[in-house]
């Protein structure tokens, strides 16, 4: 009987599926999200909030303009987003600490030290992010000023709080006018803000943070 010499053809290979190319996880867009916003808070103290637009941020941080699109629709949008960026950052470094003060003087305390610290520290590089916004937007109605202007009253309440607390326990004289009170510590700080700004010098911080000692009569 004669044998076959045929032999079976292999069947082809196939082929092996294309990698898909990774997408960006919506992790990775919170994390480029939130590195533009801190560059922009730190160039807004320096430059202002009105030259912060999508092309000097983008230029800035060695990002491309239709990258920063992706993130912010309109200058304005850019800027609001700093604004909440900013104040995250703010409470962070200044409001926290007086939260765990003593309630009264001493979580008064707390916030101007803790304000005058972040100066120092340069948290900001411009100073306080809140009093150069609030000098650039003063003049100009609108949604920026509209969202300074509530963070401004937070602020403002945190101090009249705690100042109606420390009445309350007796450590400020019942006959005080607390909005006074309040007006004045906030007249120290905004000149400390300004003066180091100015001068660079520790002892503007110094000089404001005994004068908010001695306006409430806190003596140690």
């Amino acid at each position: 009987m004669t044998m076959s010499t045929d032999t079976a053809t292999p069947a082809p290979a196939t082929p092996a599926p294309a990698r898909a190319t990774p997408r960006k996880t919506r992790s990775d867009g919170d994390r480029t999200r939130r590195a533009i916003l801190e560059a922009a808070t730190q160039l807004a103290t320096l430059e202002g909030l009105d030259r912060l637009s999508i092309g000097e941020l983008a230029a800035h941080i060695g990002m491309s303009k239709s990258g920063l699109y992706a993130h912010f629709g309109s200058k304005e949008e850019l800027q609001l987003a700093t604004i909440d960026a900013a104040e995250a950052i703010f409470d962070e470094v200044v409001v926290a600490p007086s939260e765990r003060a003593e309630p009264g003087i001493p979580a008064v305390l707390a916030l101007a030290d803790a304000f005058l610290g972040h100066l120092e520290a340069r948290v900001f590089p411009g100073g306080c992010f809140f009093a150069c916004a609030s000098a650039e937007v003063q003049a100009r109605p609108g949604a920026l000023k509209d969202r300074i202007a509530e963070f401004d009253g937070r602020w403002r309440a945190r101090f009249v709080d705690q100042l109606r607390v420390a009445q309350q326990r007796g450590e400020i004289a019942a006959s005080e006018d607390i909005d006074q009170l309040w007006f004045e510590i906030d007249a120290y700080l905004l000149y400390a803000h300004a003066a180091f700004a100015f001068r660079a010098d520790p002892e503007v911080l110094t000089r404001a943070a005994a004068a908010v000692r001695h306006r409430l009569g806190v003596t140690a």
